[in-house]
């Protein structure tokens, strides 16, 4: 357990060094998240006999990752970013991964971004393929919370959003302080549970595309309990009840989010069932 509560004092974030230019852990876990997601798609699109062709979810993984890239970043400077102004008056810094002429990547992503940028991109892939915008809604309510798991992974790895103290055996040193491996914490709660949860209910949903609205509720539940053994964002603290984090602020508007689609697409996707299950009669 010693060694395990040091652990951070004898790994390194880097797993390769290519010159100047440094490959961390944390972006191979994220192109395993990647891939496990897309992996996982096209296995329950097999499993569950679901018509989608195989292109199509190719297609469609290309515009949700550039969806969560964008919205990733953005909502990061939106919603946590102490230099707003700046980078809403130079969009273009927002992707430069050069600071003062050294190579830093790209610091700073929003999960709650990446699932608005996810949203939007699957509503603007759908009006392009309108046959399969509901089928790939429970796709992606599948999908994501599986590739979820490898990216908390990263961020423990790359020893960054550290947990609260503690004085709990399985504690993890950060700076000399016992801290919650709160990384983890969230890759079982909000990743691996939910994910569970929604492949078990898979089976019972009424209707198509209640999965990712699902997803979302589920998501945003287990943030916002994960985030009571997650350190708050050092430059915002508590910002609301003194006990409030933004993280928890965000998972609830996520919640009435999720919602509000959740009656949307009970309306639509119920009307075209109806629609479709009516043109079979007749001919």
């Amino acid at each position: 357990m010693h060694h395990w509560n040091h652990i951070y004092d004898h790994f390194d974030p880097v797993a390769f060094h290519f010159g100047f230019l440094l490959i961390h852990w944390y972006a191979i876990m994220y192109a395993f998240a990647i891939l496990s997601a897309l992996w996982f798609a096209k296995y329950m699109i097999k499993k569950d006999h679901i018509p989608i062709k195989n292109d199509i979810t190719d297609s469609f993984f290309i515009w949700i990752e550039i969806g969560i890239i964008l919205g990733a970043r953005i909502g990061y400077i939106l919603f946590y970013d102490p230099h707003t102004a700046y980078y809403l008056a130079h969009p273009w810094q927002m992707f430069n991964p050069f600071a003062d002429g050294e190579f830093v990547g790209i610091r700073g992503m929003s999960y709650h971004g990446a699932i608005l940028g996810a949203l939007m991109a699957t509503f603007l892939f759908g009006r392009k393929h309108p046959a399969e915008i509901y089928q790939l809604f429970d796709i992606v309510g599948l999908a994501v919370p599986v590739g979820y798991i490898f990216g908390r992974i990263g961020n423990f790895l790359n020893q960054e959003l550290v947990g609260r103290e503690t004085d709990a055996p399985w504690g993890i040193y950060v700076e000399g302080v016992l801290r919650h491996p709160s990384q983890l914490y969230e890759a079982l709660l909000e990743g691996a549970l939910v994910a569970l949860l929604i492949f078990t209910y898979r089976r019972h949903k009424h209707f198509d595309g209640e999965l990712l609205p699902l997803y979302g509720m589920l998501y945003g539940a287990a943030r916002f309990i994960a985030e009571f053994w997650r350190e708050p964002d050092f430059q915002l603290g508590f910002i609301c009840c003194g006990w409030m984090s933004m993280g928890q602020m965000m998972s609830l508007m996520m919640i009435l989010l999720s919602i509000g689609l959740y009656l949307f697409v009970q309306k639509y996707s119920t009307q075209k069932q109806k629609s479709t299950k009516n043109k079979t009669k007749y001919w």
